[in-house]
């Protein structure tokens, strides 16, 4: 039997890579996104064998009634075993001069759109009986504040960190198993903008803070989204199956727990 899996955010970067993953291992993917237009592509280069139907939903992870709404519809006609909590904004500004504004936005996609929609997620897997997994995308931000320009992200990742934890306590009891995976420094349109934001208030090029994020990683590359989704393929798993309540590094060593 096929088994279905949401994916937030999936419209580029990481999500995107995540539903191509979880396609090609024969997952049934449902793509979400705020943005209808890079979902449809998403879903449109996602592999399918004659089993598999892929779908796409807009999404805005922060509006619980949207979150319930995707998460019931899925149940109901797809049947639920995963959900991938990917969706995240950054923005980069200095800690003395970050407006509040900034903090609110970050937070309410990052940490409130997870709680969200991993309460939408686990109200219809408990439903429908389903012995589900959970992923939440955090970062290596989310167990170092050593990060500049980024205290907005690094509060909002330490919390789905925590969250994650607290999702698991309450969730064993149903069979659904909770963990977090924290990326390093990424190859997405994300860490593009974050090269140029980075590069303007260091007084540098971007080229040079590119430099920078290979210099810290041990094993002397960028990540690619793709070694992120492979983990989260191993994460919802059988093979995974008595894993819960984890963050699992993966960024190549540039943060050692």
């Amino acid at each position: 039997m096929t088994q279905t899996v949401v994916v937030t955010g999936a419209g580029s970067g990481i999500g995107k890579s995540v539903a191509a993953e979880l396609a090609r291992r024969g997952w049934q993917v449902v793509v979400t996104d705020i943005n209808e237009e890079a979902a449809l592509a998403t879903v449109a280069g996602l592999v399918a064998a004659d089993n598999q139907h892929h779908e796409y939903a807009m999404l805005d992870v922060s509006d619980p009634q949207d979150a319930q709404h995707v998460a019931e519809d899925v149940a109901n006609r797809l049947g639920l075993d995963a959900w991938v909590n990917n969706a995240g904004i950054s923005f980069m500004q200095r800690f003395l001069e970050a407006p509040i504004e900034r903090y609110d936005k970050t937070l309410e996609v990052n940490l409130k759109g997870v709680f969200v929609c991993g309460q939408a997620a686990a109200r219809a897997m408990v439903r429908i009986r389903s012995k589900g997994a959970i992923v939440n995308i955090a970062s290596m931000a989310g167990k170092q504040g050593k990060v500049p320009f980024l205290a907005d992200y690094v509060a909002s990742k330490f919390g789905v960190v925590g969250l994650t934890q607290a999702m698991a306590f309450e969730l064993a009891e149903h069979s659904i198993t909770v963990n977090s995976v924290c990326p390093g420094y990424v190859v997405t349109p994300m860490q593009e903008r974050e090269l140029a934001w980075e590069a303007q208030l260091r007084g540098t090029t971007t080229d040079q803070v590119r430099q920078q994020y290979i210099n810290d990683t041990p094993l002397r590359r960028l990540e690619k989204p793709e070694d992120v989704a492979r983990v989260v393929a191993f994460l919802i798993s059988e093979d995974a199956r008595f894993i819960t309540g984890e963050a699992i590094a993966v960024n190549g060593g540039a943060y050692m727990d």
